[in-house]
């Protein structure tokens, strides 16, 4: 299984290792990255203005992205003064097998994941507090379906159907967004349940 995956399938694959997603695994620098995957290229100083947190702070934590691969300079942007950073084009893969090899237990990879997952379902707390306009409202949506009876290859199989037809409106490197287009997330979640398991 891998539960999670964010990128263009046209771009490189980066496979995720346990050490990566430590690095990963805290709140500010998920929403460090999220900026300058969702925003483009910024340096300590902007971001450190959008987070609402000190430019040290922001600056420290670049560092740990950069140092376990989420990020990277931007030498077209930067100077001796300000380094600016980008998040790089490709499509990174938590594959959750190789991953708990390494940390030794299901517990460890769960709690790393759970923390992603947080931040994940954060963004949707966030989208039902903001305020849009109506046709934005209406666009967007936060659906469950709870009437599927599935194989595991048949679970597969759909994740990867759905996948595809998220994966069909990412547009190529270098092409300019439609007039009027925001950025736009799309999350996924599809998981079996225990008969007899209650919702928390």
């Amino acid at each position: 299984m891998e539960p999670l995956a964010t990128g263009n399938p046209a771009l490189p694959v980066r496979r995720l290792s346990a050490s990566n997603l430590r690095g990963l695994a805290h709140p500010l620098r998920m929403q460090l990255l999220d900026a300058l995957r969702l925003d483009g290229p910024s340096n300590s100083t902007r971001l450190a203005e959008r987070v609402g947190e000190s430019t040290g702070t922001v600056s420290w934590h670049l560092r740990q992205l950069a140092h376990h691969g989420f990020i990277e300079e931007d030498p077209s942007r930067g100077s001796q003064r300000e380094r600016w950073w980008r998040a790089p084009a490709r499509t990174e893969i938590v594959d959750s097998g190789a991953v708990e090899g390494e940390l030794a237990s299901r517990s460890a990879l769960s709690s790393v994941l759970e923390e992603l997952l947080r931040w994940s379902f954060g963004r949707v707390s966030q989208y039902l507090r903001e305020d849009w306009p109506k046709h934005w409202r209406a666009a967007g949506t936060v659906t469950e379906w709870t009437e599927l009876r599935l194989t595991a290859e048949q679970l597969n199989d759909l994740t990867a159907e759905l996948a595809a037809v998220v994966e069909r409106r990412i547009p190529a490197p270098g092409t300019a967004p439609p007039p009027g287009s925001l950025p736009v997330v799309v999350q996924l979640q599809a998981f079996p349940r225990h008969p007899g398991q209650e919702k928390s």
